[in-house]
């Protein structure tokens, strides 16, 4: 057991227990939490890293991984533990899990084994699968402990996300952490079903969610814009004496997936974090024989809050992520065919 501060500073205030292990204010300790075994009989554990200021405050967990193959995540609470982003809290308690989905992290995988997700299998079943029994793990040992957390998520396959906040909007608590974040992107919705979020919500604890950067990517600028968002919600509950100012930040309350018309080549013309207005091109979509092209443009404006970066779509694939405050009309397009070729 490692002490990161002076235990003298230490006011009354109780120790925390997480899987037997009790924590006193002003010590720092690492804790192993089994949650299973592999085929080949390793047991596979979560590592919680647990920070306790000298003072009474809130507790915060900083999670990543839980889709295993998200690293963005995984890599912000990484190198906040790292940097010793929280080794000098003012006031309060950091629980930094930087991967829960273990095994998916090992095999580059969302998911576990079964295929099952883990986001969605909250609150979990000490009986169930891979997926169900980490997010009992997480439900048992580490939610009732916690007053708030931030969930650390990127884009899923093939898709780059730019660096946003999401939160229930029907939850004031979750809508303050999402301001005081102060991500580029802020958008509203409710949580999905059997999710963290929606299983925390329901008992009054918010969780926002981060989203930046896309699967097995590094993207710097996200990890950069999620390490800096964290700060300033510690700073807004009182646990950091300092944190840099957020730039303007852009709320929405609507989002929709723009469809492709057809299969082809996929060829970008926008990307994520651009404005975009009605029927502005947006991207085009090739046969690999150079013989058709089909225009991608928008039904509606707003902003590109994340994109397909696929060189080779399908029909009905997603291709961009719209935001804006206008209720959003259906978005698949009717294939619009021309022919690349100039008349004679």
């Amino acid at each position: 057991m490692n002490t990161g501060y002076s235990r003298t500073k230490a006011t009354q205030s109780k120790p925390i227990k997480i899987y037997n292990t009790l924590i006193e204010a002003g010590q720092y300790v690492v804790i192993k939490i089994p949650v299973g075994r592999i085929p080949s009989g390793n047991i596979i554990s979560i590592k919680a890293h647990v920070y306790r200021g000298p003072r009474i405050g809130p507790c915060m967990v900083a999670l990543g991984g839980v889709h295993g193959d998200e690293v963005n995540g995984v890599e912000i609470v990484r190198r906040s533990i790292e940097q010793g982003v929280f080794n000098h809290l003012y006031a309060g308690t950091v629980i930094a899990i930087p991967l829960l989905n273990v095994h998916g992290f090992i095999n580059f995988s969302r998911d576990v084994p079964d295929g099952k997700d883990v986001n969605r299998s909250f609150p979990g079943n000490a009986n169930g699968s891979l997926a169900s029994r980490v997010a009992r793990i997480f439900t048992r040992e580490i939610l009732p402990v916690i007053d708030f957390g931030i969930d650390f998520h990127t884009g899923g396959r093939g898709h780059y996300n730019y660096p946003q906040v999401r939160f229930n909007p029907d939850h004031a608590p979750s809508m303050d952490l999402a301001q005081a974040f102060g991500a580029p992107f802020t958008v509203a919705g409710k949580p999905i079903k059997s999710s963290l979020r929606r299983t925390a919500v329901e008992i009054d604890k918010p969780i926002i969610v981060f989203e930046g950067g896309e699967n097995l990517r590094f993207d710097e600028f996200s990890i950069q814009q999620g390490i800096l968002g964290m700060k300033r919600v510690m700073k807004f509950k009182g646990m950091l004496s300092e944190a840099p100012d957020a730039e303007a930040t852009k709320n929405f309350t609507y989002t929709a997936w723009l469809r492709s018309p057809r299969s082809g080549m996929f060829h970008l013309l926008k990307s994520s974090g651009e404005q975009v207005k009605k029927d502005e091109l947006l991207a085009y979509i090739t046969d690999p024989f150079g013989e058709e092209r089909t225009l991608v443009v928008a039904k509606q404006g707003g902003y590109i809050i994340g994109h397909n970066n696929t060189p080779v779509i399908s029909q009905g694939d997603a291709l961009f992520h719209i935001a804006s405050n206008q209720k959003p009309k259906i978005l698949t397009l009717k294939p619009k065919t021309r022919n690349p070729k100039p008349k004679k």
